[in-house]
């Protein structure tokens, strides 16, 4: 039988180190914070000081251990100076890495432009492959990696007008997989979130305008769309030791989108 602090070590992120790519809004922020309720030190970027600031005071206020730095991850230079920061902060040790920054365009195919695709890629997928290599030796280090990829239900389902962005979601869960497999010997377990329709400010961007919203979010079999705390929950969970046993899994999050 489980004990009272035997299910609290299982379920905690005490003394954890963790970096939050994309942080200041959205599902990003809700990780911020959930990770920080559960005990572990958090850092996170994004690439507007003063939403970063805005946060900065807000978790402050609630106690909550979480620093901020400004980062592009769509800029190399970006993401080395940050794995720079990141590794004299935590002392050459990170224990969670969740590369969450992403951007979208809903567009048809035809109508993408070169620059768009490179940023759709850039930011979708290099910056988590990437940062994954930065960050690699210090969450070996640590002696209990996790790396949680925020990816999407359109990694798996085709959607009108989303040819790129899925198609970098679809490389990032494989790159999921393959890490997995290859640095599980090195105590680092590697595992992919794939939110559907959550209420986040782009989301509300994405689909302004577009009559096809609406029929979609009618197919959802729980009837409501999804909250940025759906998916931290679940991200947090990822990265305890009740979940060590959980390795190379692509987990949607998404009403039982996938169902219909």
């Amino acid at each position: 039988m489980a004990t009272a602090s035997s299910i609290n070590k299982r379920f905690s992120l005490a003394g954890a180190t963790a970096l939050v790519t994309g942080g200041s809004k959205g599902i990003g922020r809700a990780i911020v914070e959930e990770l920080a309720s559960f005990g572990a030190t958090v850092h996170t970027c994004a690439r507007n000081q003063a939403e970063l600031s805005r946060c900065q005071e807000e978790w402050t206020a609630k106690g909550l251990a979480v620093t901020v730095s400004v980062c592009d991850v769509a800029v190399r230079a970006d993401r080395e100076a940050l794995a720079g920061r990141v590794s004299a902060m935590f002392d050459g040790k990170l224990s969670i890495l969740v590369n969450n920054a992403g951007t979208a365009y809903l567009k048809p195919a035809a109508d993408l432009t070169p620059e768009e695709t490179s940023r759709l890629m850039t930011t979708n997928f290099e910056s988590c492959f990437h940062l994954s290599q930065l960050f690699y030796p210090l969450l070996k280090d640590s002696g209990r990696g996790s790396i949680v990829n925020i990816s999407s239900v359109a990694s798996v389902l085709a959607f009108h007008s989303l040819p790129i962005y899925s198609a970098a979601k679809g490389a990032m869960n494989q790159v999921t997989r393959n890490l997995a497999c290859e640095w599980a010997s090195d105590g680092i377990r590697v595992n992919s979130v794939a939110p559907g329709y959550i209420q986040t400010p782009l989301l509300t961007t994405f689909v302004a305008g577009n009559d096809f919203a609406q029929v979609e979010f009618n197919r959802l079999p729980l009837g409501r769309l999804g909250k940025p705390e759906d998916i931290s929950s679940l991200v947090a969970f990822l990265c305890m030791p009740a979940a060590s046993y959980i390795t190379g899994q692509i987990i949607c999050v998404d009403g039982g989108r996938m169902l219909s």
